[in-house]
Formats: structure tokens, sequence, C-alpha cells
């Protein structure tokens, strides 16, 4: 199940927030790989 806007959005801060542990930051970044319609960080080559 992908993961839903609000809990994206709430992941994004948590992966912005500064005093956010590392294991918090490692969450909240597998939340937002799972989100729907998330695309790769990587540019697709033509």
């Amino acid at each position: 199940m992908a993961t839903g806007k609000k809990a994206a959005s709430d992941a994004g801060k948590q992966s912005r927030d500064p005093k956010s542990t590392k294991r918090e930051k490692e969450v909240a970044a597998s939340d937002l790989a799972q989100r729907k319609g998330a695309t790769s960080s990587k540019p697709k080559k033509k």
C-alpha cells in the first residue's frame, strides 16, 4: 500500500527537521519512497 498524501507531507517535514534523529530521517525517507506517484531522484535519460 502506498503512503498517503498526509503521511508523505508529515514525513517530508520530519526529514527536514534538524532535531530529528538519523533513524527518524531514515523512516521518513522510506515513507516518501513508498509515496503514491513517487519519482526517483535521478533524472530520466532521453
